[in-house]
């Protein structure tokens, strides 16, 4: 099959699919006489464990470690579950800088809770001391 029809298949942009290809997560195509790259089944079923991957936030270095052990079933499994463990905590320390970021946003929020003029809206003044390096109402001490 020839990549659009791949990317039909695989619900993924012909852009991404060449950028696997790039980063060699996607094995290369074999290539028709005319010079058309030529997918097969087993490139949907990689694009497939790419993308599953992806949508785990996985990056695309760990991708490349999973793919191994994918193709060694013989190997412990332990650094797998190693790396499952590192995304966890990834993960979790993106929610705390999430949560951290809604405070923040919050506090910028409650300076203003009129209809005013930009010009005397509370959070356009605490965005803008920002920009001479002054403290603002959302980055105090107790949001770090």
């Amino acid at each position: 099959m020839r990549i659009g029809e791949l990317s039909q298949k695989a619900d993924c942009d012909v852009e991404t699919i060449r950028y696997y290809e790039r980063e060699g997560l996607l094995k290369a195509p074999a290539r028709e006489a005319n010079g058309y790259r030529s997918y097969g089944s087993e490139h949907l079923v990689q694009l497939h464990f790419i993308r599953h991957c992806r949508s785990l936030d996985i990056g695309l270095q760990d991708v490349r470690t999973l793919q191994n052990f994918k193709e060694h079933p013989e190997f412990a499994c332990d650094e797998v579950n190693q790396l499952i463990d590192n995304q966890i905590q990834r993960i979790h320390q993106q929610v705390e800088s999430l949560k951290l970021l809604e405070l923040q946003l919050h506090a910028l929020r409650e300076t203003c809770q009129a209809n005013r003029k930009a010009g005397e809206c509370g959070i356009m003044k605490n965005l803008e001391q920002a920009t001479h390096a002054d403290a603002c109402s959302c980055h105090t001490p107790e949001f770090h």
